[in-house]
């Protein structure tokens, strides 16, 4: 059984790391349908509205509290982030609030002495249970999606893989919400053969989107991608025989954790490169940011589980 002050430190951590992922999600959908799609860019900028409003509450709600590993990790924001937030802004015409970003720089975290407020508790279960409706209405949305584009009935600029990737980081939110609602105490070692399946996956096609947006005269950009994208696919396969037993999990990890450092460095330094204009591609500056955060939450995750 999950400890109150626990409950509420991870549900918190969660939030300030997904909600801003799923309010991205619902942008970059929104952000790739074609004029014909209006009632779709519509349904997708309501979605990323709701997803400001659960990443609101869930600010005001951890200042104090949360874990400060969280914070600090660059899984929240990172230095990008309110620049690549301005620059999409000016580039889609869709205003972004980044006073959430502002406040989020101003949160601190919780010590492990903070006692739990039994009103608080309360806030961070029904957040949990609003976060896992939205998400579910989500999943629904982003499938709708990802049927029509597959059937042919739907033109959009994100890629059918990309459609799918959203997907599978959505159920996870809801998936780990839903533990946390229930009170279970995670296993940190089943924890993270599922956890580096799911990461390296992410990954290796975070590394190939990439390949794919950059503009073909940055060779030397793109066959970096490349590398990455077949580093992290046998990675993945690695931490799928972790999980069937039959490879060393800690060597997984080790290898993991090394291959991860790599491809964050090299989304910040692209990060960098588009918000400076040096950098040719059809990259959108949020996305570059977004992608580094997801490096940069993983990272946490393998740390912890190296301590184990």
């Amino acid at each position: 059984m999950l400890s109150s002050i626990e409950f509420i430190k991870q549900s918190l951590g969660l939030h300030l790391f997904f909600a801003r992922i799923m309010k991205e999600h619902s942008f970059f959908l929104e952000a790739g349908f074609t004029p014909k799609d209006t009632s779709f860019t519509q349904q997708a900028d309501t979605f990323r509205r709701k997803f400001d409003g659960l990443l609101g509450k869930a600010i005001t709600l951890s200042n104090g509290v949360v874990n400060p590993g969280v914070l600090q990790s660059g899984e929240v924001i990172t230095p990008f982030t309110m620049k690549a937030e301005m620059a999409t802004t000016y580039f889609t015409g869709v205003k972004i609030p980044t006073q959430l970003t502002q406040a989020e720089a101003g949160l601190t975290g919780g010590s492990d002495m903070i006692t739990v407020n039994p009103m608080l508790e309360r806030k961070v279960s029904m957040l949990n249970q609003d976060a896992i409706k939205l998400t579910a209405a989500l999943i629904d949305f982003k499938s709708n999606i990802l049927s029509n584009v597959t059937s042919c009935k739907m033109f959009t600029f994100n890629y059918p893989l990309l459609i799918i990737h959203i997907i599978r980081e959505a159920e996870m939110y809801v998936k780990l919400l839903t533990r946390l609602q229930n009170r279970e105490e995670i296993s940190l070692e089943r924890e993270a053969y599922e956890q580096e399946f799911f990461w390296n996956r992410q990954m290796a096609e975070h590394a190939k989107f990439i390949r794919g947006l950059l503009d073909p005269t940055e060779i030397n950009l793109m066959i970096q991608a490349n590398n990455f994208g077949n580093e992290f696919d046998d990675l993945t396969a690695e931490a799928k025989a972790a999980m069937d037993m039959t490879a060393p999990l800690a060597k997984v990890t080790d290898e993991s954790l090394k291959a991860t450092q790599d491809l964050k460095n090299f989304k910040a330094q692209g990060t960098q490169g588009i918000l400076e204009c040096k950098i040719k591609s059809i990259i959108i500056p949020l996305l570059g940011d977004h992608v580094l955060r997801e490096a940069n939450h993983y990272l946490r995750l393998l740390e912890m589980f190296e301590k184990h």
